[in-house]
């Protein structure tokens, strides 16, 4: 960081949440400079801490998400964890959850309550199916949203079963938007000088993020079947298997593009014909369009099918694994891995913060921490003794 601070310093967020939509937007937040706490259960701690792969019984994926955040554990279902976390709320600026709706009412935590403490308040309510409506209680996932929306029934080959993804995509897409919904509520309170509630449920973002399908619906009553690889859109469009078993991804979206890669796989014939000028036409020919590409291909190493495509400014793409990925040149040229030094396990490579800005850019000052690690800091900022801290230790309160 040019200055050391970050375009968000001076910006407080409590993270009460756990897995992934939340904290990932907390982490996104402390990226570009935003002072995170973390606040667990002293027993219970964010389930992120055991989730994948460990190295010597660290989580590696805490150590990412849980970059750039001081942690304390509180428990929250005690009256004095409810008078620590009001304490610590009147001095924020934002509060992300992702209880059940009720919870944090049960635990006299509700927003009358943590507004009257800080009217400026802003509290991000992140939950599986939104505050209100039948589903509200349900437990929620990424998997079912993912399942809800649309996503699966679109995703996979015509003659397979609906498909989903092998990560946290839709908590990935709503952590992007919980972290734009926080920023526009930030906004709004430097007009009213008020803070308010955000009301988010995963199920939302991804479903934005599918396209027109619910107004193709209503207009037309056409419902998307699965095209595999392929599009509906444009064509060719899929993956491709070179000769020395690697594989290629082709994109053609652009009318200029198409053209190219026809004629480099020297296959011209089909630009003349009326249905090759839209991207609609080309898919409802995609079976003799992909196999022109894929014979081309096919007979090709990867490299040598990456410079004809690059000489001939066609879009093309090496489907890669994560070994690949950390040494792709423009990978490094972005600095898009970077490497961070941990005092548990050591310099650790991870994704960098996932945009630059010229003025004011982020940075990962440190990965992840233990459970708790700050508590003392944290309360003794708050007035309270070492003794009291202690207290409140032996208690099972705070960790």
């Amino acid at each position: 960081m040019t200055d050391g601070t970050g375009p968000l310093h001076g910006i407080r967020v409590l993270d009460l949440a756990t897995l992934f939509a939340g904290p990932m937007a907390a982490m996104l937040l402390g990226d570009y400079g935003a002072d995170v706490v973390k606040v667990e259960h002293p027993r219970r701690p964010d389930p992120s801490r055991g989730h994948g792969a460990a190295k010597d019984g660290v989580s590696l994926w805490w150590k990412v998400l849980g970059r750039n955040k001081r942690t304390t554990a509180i428990d929250l279902s005690t009256e004095e964890g409810q008078e620590l976390l009001v304490e610590l709320a009147a001095g924020a600026d934002v509060v992300i959850e992702n209880f059940r709706p009720g919870t944090l009412e049960r635990w006299n935590l509700g927003y009358d309550r943590l507004s009257t403490a800080n009217p400026g308040l802003v509290l991000a309510r992140v939950t599986g199916f939104g505050q209100s409506g039948p589903y509200a209680r349900r437990p929620g996932f990424g998997t079912l949203a993912e399942a809800m929306s649309g996503f699966a029934a679109m995703t996979g080959e015509p003659d397979g079963p609906p498909t989903l993804p092998p990560f946290g995509l839709a908590d990935g897409i709503t952590a992007l938007a919980t972290a734009f919904a926080v920023m526009t509520a930030l906004r709004g309170r430097e007009e009213s000088g008020l803070g308010q509630q955000i009301d988010l449920s995963i199920i939302e973002p991804i479903l934005t993020v599918l396209g027109p399908q619910p107004t193709v619906y209503d207009q037309l009553g056409e419902v998307p079947e699965r095209t595999g690889n392929r599009s509906r859109n444009n064509a060719p469009r899929n993956t491709y298997r070179c000769a020395d078993g690697s594989w290629v991804a082709v994109s053609t979206s652009a009318q200029s593009i198409a053209e190219r890669v026809m004629r480099l796989v020297g296959r011209p014939e089909p630009i003349g014909e009326p249905w090759f000028a839209t991207g609609a036409g080309r898919a409802a020919h995609a079976d003799e369009l992909d196999a022109a590409v894929a014979e081309w291909i096919g007979a090709r190493p990867r490299e040598e099918v990456l410079a004809a495509f690059e000489e001939a400014q066609a879009a093309i793409a090496p489907v890669y694994d994560v070994a690949d990925l950390m040494e792709d040149p423009q990978i490094k040229a972005l600095e898009a891995i970077t490497e961070v030094d941990d005092p548990e396990l050591g310099p650790l490579r991870m994704q960098n913060v996932m945009f630059r800005l010229s003025r004011t850019p982020g940075a990962i000052r440190w990965a992840g921490t233990g459970h708790g690690a700050d508590t003392d800091a944290l309360l003794g900022a708050l007035g309270c003794t070492a003794a009291e801290i202690a207290a409140l230790r032996a208690e099972g309160v705070v960790k």
